[in-house]
């Protein structure tokens, strides 16, 4: 037994989230989200990728690169729970553990070559800040990764906070048009934190080389501007 072993970042996620602020809280809520899973030099053997394409979905094993710390904490406040309540580090997905280690199931759309950094991974679903380094990659099993009747804990269904989202399409034309439907998939499903509802506050991310600014009231959530950065 030892006490530890190194790891190597084996690639990266291009993404179109430049900071945390505005990920989904699990992958998969945003199928509309694509981003591309880019190889380090020493990992672009395209043998390490034979077989892959007759899988339709991936485990990715990531850092929590934004979450880095020396310590750690044994209970977090999950913001599922509003951040009051203390959960212990185990029963919850914060990125503040032991070892920043994230866990996303995502959608495999193709495998593609790219004349400057070999084959890529194209994945739909993501919920991983650009530039994410990644550990591993893993084949998704669903004889043995699903289970319906699994109980869910404190989070047993999807939050109940999908919201309307009026966005004048003007809006929309300074993003890439792979990325519209993509943005208002993340509006939806509400990027503020869980224990803010300040009506009259003005809320911001940068997505896909813009800066998107929106204001909630109750269930509708209004888009007042996306501009290029």
């Amino acid at each position: 037994m030892t006490d530890g072993f190194s790891v190597k970042f084996i690639a990266h996620i291009q993404s179109d989230f430049q900071t945390k602020f505005g990920i989904p809280r699990q992958s998969g809520l945003v199928e509309e989200l694509e981003s591309r899973v880019v190889f380090a030099p020493e990992f672009r053997n395209p043998d390490a990728l034979r077989g892959i394409e007759g899988f339709s979905h991936l485990w990715l094993i990531w850092q929590f690169s934004g979450a880095v710390r020396s310590t750690w904490s044994p209970t977090v406040r999950p913001p599922r729970l509003g951040g009051n309540t203390r959960m212990g580090v185990f029963a919850t997905r914060s990125p503040f553990r032991p070892n920043p280690i994230g866990l996303s199931c995502v959608k495999l759309l193709e495998v593609e070559e790219d004349r400057e950094v070999g084959m890529v991974l194209r994945v739909a679903g993501a919920d991983l800040m650009d530039g994410t380094p990644i550990l591993d990659i893993k084949p998704y099993l669903p004889y043995v990764d699903a289970h319906p009747e699994a109980k869910g804990g404190f989070a047993p269904t999807a939050p109940e906070r999908r919201l309307t989202v009026d966005c004048p399409a003007a809006l929309l034309e300074v993003l890439p048009e792979g990325s519209r439907a993509a943005l208002l998939g993340v509006l939806a499903e509400d990027p503020r934190p869980a224990y803010q509802d300040d009506r009259s506050r003005v809320y911001g991310f940068g997505f896909a080389g813009t800066e998107v600014k929106f204001t909630v009231d109750g269930q509708r959530l209004t888009v007042l501007s996306v501009t290029k950065n």
